[in-house]
């Protein structure tokens, strides 16, 4: 009997710009950037799914969803401890960036946050293929040296600018989730990449949707023989068949060796801010390395 199909996401990102996903997703991102940076040596952002590069939260496509109200319309604002506001302060300074105050209005996806972070020896590439967002995404980088926008497909940019001459750096992996085997891509992606480049830091992002497809992905990374692999996932919702998107997961491959401890302040955190229902805790664990059973 063959198998049924998996359903798709359809994680479009101007639908979806500043929702919680991205919210988690780029401040984890901010973090690593800032480690990054602590070393005078360059480095490069590989960005494979990089979108528009920055979204207009009025627009026909994230005014129509409104997900951004769930997202950063609920950090906006709202009242941090300190330690908190201080692990969050490079990405919500590059939302802020622009915006004048009031209901935020734009948001920077990761090409944006990324450039936001760039020291002007270091070096951005996003990569983008559907032709309106990589045109939009050229727009929002031109006049920048340090940055490039590509538009090539993100799953052959990912074999084709690994390794970068710097040697240093982050890898972005953020597909749209459109075909049914894009967790099996990832993860095959993933594998080949870190071949070429084993000590690089990459992070891949995945919808949590279906918790038995996230489970054997996660099943999956494990086997690949990866050093150290670092899963958060946060859920939004309970997770229930046609909820649609119930929460977000990354997995921070290579990870700065301080990050895990800034997350276990940031991710309850921003649970309990992001979090539409009761749900369980998120979850801050290692598939590979130190403690990973």
């Amino acid at each position: 009997m063959n198998a049924p199909k998996k359903a798709e996401v359809n994680y479009r990102h101007a639908y979806h710009a500043g929702n919680f996903a991205d919210v988690v997703k780029h401040a984890v991102f901010a973090r690593v950037l800032v480690h990054l940076r602590e070393k005078p040596a360059a480095f490069r952002v590989i960005d494979t799914h990089a979108g528009a590069g920055r979204y207009d939260l009025a627009g026909p496509e994230a005014g129509k969803t409104a997900e951004w109200r769930d997202g950063i319309g609920r950090l906006w604002g709202a009242a941090l401890a300190p330690e908190l506001r201080a692990l969050l302060a490079p990405y919500l300074d590059a939302v802020e960036a622009l915006n004048s105050g009031g209901a935020p209005s734009a948001y920077p996806g990761s090409p944006a946050l990324a450039r936001a972070l760039l020291r002007p020896q270091d070096r951005l590439i996003a990569c983008e293929l559907e032709p309106q967002a990589a045109a939009a995404l050229k727009r929002s980088l031109r006049g920048d040296a340090r940055a490039k926008a590509i538009e090539i497909d993100g799953w052959t940019a990912l074999s084709a600018y690994v390794p970068p001459k710097e040697r240093r750096g982050v890898v972005m992996i953020d597909p749209p989730f459109e075909q049914p085997d894009e967790f099996v891509r990832l993860a095959q992606g993933l594998a080949a990449a870190h071949r070429k480049w084993p000590t690089g830091t990459y992070i891949l992002w995945y919808p949590i949707k279906d918790l038995a497809e996230v489970s054997a992905f996660a099943r999956r990374l494990a086997r690949l023989g990866i050093g150290k692999m670092l899963r958060v996932e946060l859920m939004a919702a309970p997770a229930a068949a046609g909820a649609g998107l119930s929460g977000t997961g990354l997995v921070v491959v290579n990870p700065p060796w301080r990050l895990h401890d800034e997350l276990k302040t940031m991710l309850p955190a921003l649970s309990r801010l992001l979090s539409r229902s009761a749900t369980k805790p998120p979850t801050l664990d290692w598939l590979a390395g130190d403690s990973a059973s």
